[in-house]
């Protein structure tokens, strides 16, 4: 064997001794993590509209859902394979990967969504009345809820429903002719063109535009206040922006720098079956999980960073159980 592929078989072995403390971690801290976000947000005490309150909670009910059923649900059995062997003779394999790719594309599409309805609300005045409303945004995330499960039916009539337990590529058993069909490949390269790479140039371009309207309307309104209030720097309508502007970037931000490997992965891998190889080592694909998988659990510090009245609800809910053994005692 040559040294490259010692190297190679090397990293990987050690990637996978990692994946099984990481996984089980990450599981242990991302459920309680997005459960307490979207219990914070219900409660509406942390000064955000009813618009964006729905966003987040859609987004962290779909981290959550991504979180058990391909974190706990797929990963961790493959990560701990042997103990796992029994889901071999459980027929749900299907099943599970229409949900688990369903809940995905949920919470990527979500991100889309909030990240352009907080575009529409800094840079289009004129429709952000009648776009930035909590019946507008119920409808939108029902749409993408609806839409994510439709397109994600077929692989119920492309996957076994036996379990393969392994990522090379599927975690479920798949037929030959389905593997060696032209159709399967350009099926399953739309899948990862539409989730997440469209939704990846989306949120730059979006970002991209918003920053320029921003920096654009900052300018004009220095220089309409620099006559009248010596150019204060207290200026409520730009502090919002601000605030809100920190929060869109930041969130679009994550999504962006822990799904990049795994899109080039995802979409560089396909070419392989149009005869086009690009050689990748497998090891690219697993941290690719791992850091989309760490990305679902991530937004909670988010909301904690950037939102003033988040960071008291999360520190009273963490002190409540204290308070009241105080007072029993």
């Amino acid at each position: 064997m040559s040294l490259r592929f010692l190297i190679k078989l090397k990293i990987r072995w050690a990637i996978n001794d990692i994946q099984k403390i990481y996984y089980p971690v990450l599981a242990a801290f991302g459920v309680p993590v997005n459960v307490i976000a979207i219990t914070i947000l219900v409660w509406g005490k942390c000064g955000l509209s009813k618009c964006v309150t729905n966003y987040l909670v859609a987004m962290a009910a779909a981290d959550l859902l991504v979180i058990i059923f391909d974190l706990i649900l797929r990963q961790i059995p493959i990560a701990y394979r042997a103990e796992f062997l029994f889901l071999h003779y459980v027929p749900l394999c299907n099943i599970h990967a229409v949900i688990l790719y369903a809940a995905t594309d949920c919470s990527v599409w979500f991100t889309v969504m909030f990240t352009f309805d907080r575009f529409v609300a800094i840079c289009c005045q004129k429709l952000k009345s009648r776009h930035c409303t909590k019946k507008t945004a119920c409808v939108v995330l029902g749409t993408v809820m609806v839409l994510s499960c439709l397109k994600n039916i077929f692989w119920y009539f492309m996957y076994y429903h036996q379990y393969w337990l392994f990522n090379d590529p599927w975690f479920c058993k798949v037929p030959q002719n389905v593997i060696t069909s032209i159709a399967w490949t350009i099926v399953e390269l739309m899948h990862y063109i539409i989730t997440p790479l469209f939704p990846f140039i989306l949120i730059l371009l979006l970002n991209t535009l918003t920053v320029r309207n921003i920096l654009v309307a900052n300018r004009a309104r220095r220089r309409l206040r620099g006559p009248t209030t010596g150019d204060s720097p207290i200026d409520p309508e730009m502090g919002s922006r601000k605030k809100s502007m920190i929060m869109l970037f930041i969130i679009s931000g994550n999504f962006i720098v822990l799904w990049v490997m795994f899109i080039a992965y995802s979409i560089l891998k396909r070419f392989d079956w149009l005869g086009y190889p690009v050689p990748l080592p497998t090891f690219v694909r697993e941290i690719g999980f791992m850091l989309q998988l760490l990305s679902c659990c991530t937004n909670t510090f988010i909301y904690a960073v950037t939102q003033r009245k988040f960071r008291e609800e999360l520190k009273n809910g963490i002190m409540c159980p204290f308070t009241n053994l105080v007072k029993v005692i």
